[in-house]
């Protein structure tokens, strides 16, 4: 396996959150606003910064736990924890973004929020598979968690549209 079990959540976590804000954020900008190079812009600055501020929290948030807990024997690392954190949020970032790069809108947008929930359905999945639950019924939980952030991105951009 790629990583230890003790750093699924954080590549769990850093995936979803990073496929879910990260597709709202383009979404509502998108509708919002349809100049490509603004929309790579939020969504390259946005991505970046949230994947440090993510693996940040993360050893932060790990450091702490040990701390408190007093933990005598070997747990998470909280550097490979970031670590982890930084990666999936990074990389699953990219998943809405790339088609905006070799896509013309409003076709680029169509494919990358496509390309995003197909992710979150297959990331809820494996996870179902990884910790012997329902690999559907996880699948389909992160799909429509997934949907209804993507949903609420449009209507902002929707209601806050700026002229091109």
């Amino acid at each position: 396996m790629l990583a230890k079990r003790e750093y699924l959540r954080s590549i769990i976590f850093g995936i979803e959150d990073s496929l879910v804000s990260t597709t709202g954020l383009i979404a509502g900008i998108s509708i919002g606003s349809a100049n490509r190079e603004f929309i790579l812009l939020a969504g390259i600055v946005a991505v970046s910064i949230e994947a440090v501020s993510m693996g940040a929290s993360e050893y932060l948030s790990d450091d702490a736990v040990q701390e408190i807990e007093k933990i005598k024997r070997y747990r998470d690392n909280p550097l490979v924890s970031a670590f982890f954190m930084f990666v999936s949020y990074f990389f699953a970032g990219l998943v809405p973004l790339l088609p905006i790069m070799f896509f013309p809108y409003p076709t680029s947008l169509v494919i990358g929020i496509s390309f995003a929930l197909a992710g979150l359905f297959l990331l809820g999945y494996v996870k179902g598979k990884i910790v012997h639950t329902s690999a559907l019924k996880g699948a389909l939980k992160i799909l429509i968690i997934g949907g209804l952030a993507t949903a609420i991105g449009l209507l902002i951009g929707f209601a806050f549209r700026v002229p091109s």
